[in-house]
């Protein structure tokens, strides 16, 4: 679906809940289908649509777990940021002696000794 037809049909057929920190948008629809009893929940994510970007209060909303987004609670030092999952970006770790990160791994110390067949 265009992103055009997204943003002009979306705020007319759904009331909107919320944004996060992320920039993504989240709705309800204003009835329900029919045949269902519960509103339909749904994000519409800023960039490419990927679920790690959701953060855990609104997760929790997604999935009916509650009523109303949680709020932001107060950050503790031990509290880590919420952060997507970078696989399969430029921003993944990728370990030495992967192809992307040249393909050459650290020289050993001298304690590895490759393997011959027959030896």
């Amino acid at each position: 679906m265009s992103s055009f037809f997204v943003r002009l049909i979306t705020p007319l057929t759904n009331r909107k809940v919320g944004t996060d920190r992320f920039g993504n948008s989240y709705f309800e629809s204003r009835k329900p289908k029919y045949g269902y009893s519960r509103m339909r929940r749904f994000v519409i994510y800023k960039g490419a649509a990927d679920a790690s970007k959701v953060p855990p209060e609104w997760h929790a909303w997604l999935h009916y777990t509650v009523d109303e987004p949680l709020p932001e609670v107060k950050k503790y030092p031990w509290i880590k940021e919420h952060r997507p999952n970078p696989t399969g970006t430029a921003l993944a770790e990728r370990p030495f002696g992967h192809d992307y990160e040249g393909g050459k791994r650290r020289t050993t110390a001298g304690d590895y000794e490759a393997w011959t067949p027959g030896s």
